[in-house]
C-alpha cells in the first residue's frame, strides 16, 4: 500500500474524531473535548498535507471528504443518536459512490 493512502486514512481518522469532539466541546465550553479538537484536526491537517506529495489535491480532497462524511454520519449516530432520513442516506450513498468512481476508475491516482 502506498504511504499516502495510509496518511490519508490517518487524516481521515483524525478529523472525525475531532469533529465528533467539537460537538462533545458545547462551543469549546468543555477543556477535554477541546483539546481533542484541536490535536485532532492539527493531526488531520498534518497528514493531509504528507498525502498531498504524492496525490493530487482534487483526489485527496473528494476522499477526505467523502468518506469523512460517511464515517461523521456514522459516529454521528453511534455517539450522539442522531438519526438519518431517507434523502440523507441517499445522498451519503451517492458521495460514497462519488469516491468508489474515483478511486476505481480514475487514472489521476498516486504515482
Amino acid at each position: 500500500m502506498n504511504p499516502a493512502w495510509l496518511y490519508l486514512l490517518v487524516a481521515i481518522v483524525a478529523e472525525v474524531v475531532a469533529t465528533s469532539a467539537l460537538t462533545a466541546s458545547r462551543g469549546f465550553s468543555r477543556p477535554l473535548p477541546s483539546v481533542i479538537v484541536v490535536t485532532g484536526y492539527a493531526i488531520a491537517f498534518y497528514f493531509l498535507s504528507l498525502t498531498l506529495r504524492s496525490i493530487p489535491v482534487g483526489i485527496a480532497y473528494a476522499v477526505w471528504s467523502g468518506v469523512g462524511v460517511v464515517l461523521i454520519s456514522l459516529a454521528g449516530l453511534v455517539l450522539f443518536g442522531q438519526r438519518l432520513d431517507l434523502p440523507a442516506l441517499l445522498g451519503i450513498g451517492l458521495i460514497l459512490a462519488g469516491v468508489l468512481v474515483i478511486n476505481l476508475f480514475s487514472d489521476v491516482s498516486a504515482h
